[in-house]
């Protein structure tokens, strides 16, 4: 419920920020030294958000759907295609954790490749991966793959920092009872690295919804809410808020996609609390 109550709190600062910033700001937007440092507070770059909820309930076109249901149609696309990719990077970067803590010549070999990695701009690495799979992928295979990519790393790094944190003595413990290297990381190893693991796994889904959008666009996969979002920008002069209901759609898909790792995380991490309660 706490949790609950501050992301509602954090939803209505944002909105009281907004709305603040359209009441105060320079309509031309904040120049210092040449360079724009505030963005322009006009109703054509920051439309009221009430003008925004108006435009959600409006036909997309004459005679057609509500926007919202458009949005919501598209944003269930993307989900689709965002949890392929969360589960599949999650579990790539699980393996990759548990290899390079297994053996760290893995660790000092592959750990400098991993962090590289996401160097690489994704708006030029989106092309290459639909070049190269599009022969043998369908394009929203292609986008889960991107999606992939992006949410492989923050698990990869996080999980290895959890299963190295047992201390010295916890692993010597478990050589004392003749634990193997498997018993060791399923009863010492995989419950330390829990509460690293959760947080890595909320950044790997706002990571993975990114890469899905951003896969989307540069992809041109039609359906979901990165090309609607392309498709509304097309009319950001004449419908400004129009623009901004797909936005807020993909901002609720990550919201939504956080929120339900929290709710993963709520049980097993109660689980551990117990489980330590009880050894002590």
């Amino acid at each position: 419920m706490r949790r609950v109550l501050s992301v509602l709190a954090g939803l209505l600062a944002a909105g009281l920020l907004w709305e603040g910033y359209k009441a105060v700001g320079n309509p031309e937007g904040t120049v210092l030294f040449g360079v724009r440092v505030l963005p322009r507070a006009d109703d054509l770059s920051m439309p009221h958000l009430w003008t925004v909820a108006d435009r959600l309930g409006s036909p997309e076109l004459a005679g057609g759907r509500p926007v919202w249901q458009v949005v919501l149609d598209a944003c269930v696309f993307t989900l689709g295609i965002t949890a392929a990719g969360f589960l599949a990077g999650a579990l790539i970067g699980l393996v990759l954790a548990v290899a390079m803590q297994r053996f760290r010549i893995v660790e000092r070999g592959l750990l400098p490749y991993v962090i590289l990695s996401q160097t690489v701009p994704l708006v030029a690495l989106a092309p290459l991966i639909a070049g190269w799979g599009g022969v043998l992928m369908p394009p929203w295979a292609t986008v889960a793959v991107i999606a992939a990519y992006l949410a492989f790393f923050p698990v990869a790094v996080g999980m290895l920092r959890g299963l190295q944190s047992p201390s010295a003595s916890g692993a010597e413990l478990m050589r004392s009872y003749a634990a193997g290297w498997w018993r060791t990381l399923v009863k010492l190893r995989f419950p330390a690295a829990l509460p690293y693991l959760f947080p890595a796994l909320r950044l790997a889904g706002a990571a993975a919804v990114v890469g899905a959008v951003v896969g989307e666009i540069s992809t041109g996969t039609r359906g979901g809410i990165g090309r609607l979002i392309i498709e509304y920008s097309r009319e950001a002069t004449s419908d400004p808020a129009k623009v901004y209901t797909a936005m807020l759609g993909a901002a609720l898909l990550g919201l939504l996609v956080a929120g339900a790792v929290s709710l993963l995380e709520l049980p097993l991490m109660r689980h551990r609390r117990h489980v330590e309660v009880v050894t002590l």
